[in-house]
């Protein structure tokens, strides 16, 4: 039989305190002084009762979840910022509610339709993006939508972004500073913003220096894409000798293509770049120059954006897009370091 449910009143009863004191205890944000908590807790857990947070959220018409949409999730990057972003939304008393997207799809409405079912409070849109209708939507019913590592045209969408562009451009000129001229490029999902801007920065670069675009191929953010890529690329007997890849996911499959199929040296045949320094760049395997995204600034760009929101029951849109920063490890050589 299942043991019966043990009430606010009861450890209110054993406490010494008021029923709304259990509920304050209870409540993220709530005054309560510490004292009182400590009764509070302690008689709780000696009865063994657990609040009902979806009660609590009924009467409050807020259910303190936040809905977060990722694909890639291989790529390191995206663990990485689920990670930091619960944490973060932890502190101050809400939960992720976590729907994995299909990662060939340009949308995901399908998905976001299933979110809205559970009366989120706001939705983050990481690695993928949502049909102006829907984005209308939700911006009718006051739900706040952030896309995370992607923009979008659409009035009704916020964003929070590195500027991809610029990063781009910062490898194009240090590839070129560092003496290469046969670069080739490596994209991401065609379809994606941050591989837009990301290879429209590089070919700026590159064209003001007065470069043309060596080779390109495509690898659509996927490690055996990128493999399959590395492999077309090199080919020819005249082979690049600098590669910049669209993320670092796809740099380490790149790596380990030239390295241990082709037989090349990285960085003395061959200098690699990549784009977003997740932790294995920094593994001496990879060792791996590439730009930097702050995922730590996104991601409390992101929570103060939805608060705010929530605290005023209207979204406004805002598109947040910080600076990043180029790490030079030992994938790419210097000019005449042979």
């Amino acid at each position: 039989m299942a043991a019966e449910k043990v009430t606010s009143l009861e450890v209110a009863a054993l406490a010494g305190v008021s029923q709304s004191a259990v509920s304050r205890v209870f409540t993220p944000g709530s005054s309560v002084s510490p004292k009182t908590a400590e009764k509070v807790r302690a008689a709780a857990a000696q009865l063994g009762y657990r609040p009902n947070v979806l009660a609590r959220s009924l009467k409050s018409g807020k259910s303190r979840i936040i809905g977060l949409v990722v694909a890639y999730l291989e790529n390191y990057f995206y663990p990485e910022m689920v990670e930091r972003l619960s944490v973060e939304l932890q502190k101050v008393g809400y939960h992720v509610l976590i729907f994995l997207a299909p990662v060939a799809s340009v949308n995901v409405d399908q998905v976001i339709r299933e979110i809205l079912d559970y009366q989120v409070d706001g939705i983050v849109m990481a690695s993928v993006s949502m049909s102006s209708d829907l984005a209308a939507r939700c911006a009718a019913t006051g739900i706040p939508v952030v896309l995370f590592n992607r923009a979008h045209e659409d009035k009704n969408l916020s964003s929070v972004t590195s500027d991809n562009f610029a990063g781009g451009r910062a490898l194009a000129d240090f590839l070129v500073g560092t003496g290469h001229s046969r670069i080739a490029y490596i994209a991401g999902f065609s379809g994606a913003s941050t591989q837009m801007d990301r290879e429209a920065g590089f070919r700026a670069g590159l064209a003001e220096a007065g470069q043309d675009l060596f080779a390109r191929a495509e690898g659509n953010f996927d490690y055996r894409t990128a493999a399959a890529a590395t492999r077309e690329l090199f080919a020819t007997s005249r082979r690049p000798d600098a590669v910049f890849v669209a993320n670092d996911h796809m740099a380490f499959a790149a790596m380990d293509v030239l390295r241990f199929e082709l037989g090349l040296r990285v960085p003395e045949d061959v200098s690699v770049v990549g784009f977003d320094d997740v932790p294995p760049a920094a593994w001496p395997a990879y060792n791996l120059t590439t730009y930097r995204q702050k995922v730590d600034l996104m991601v409390q760009e992101t929570v103060t954006m939805l608060l705010t929101w929530i605290a005023a029951d209207l979204p406004e849109v805002t598109r947040v897009v910080l600076q990043g920063e180029l790490v030079i490890r030992g994938s790419s050589r210097r000019f005449g370091a042979k």
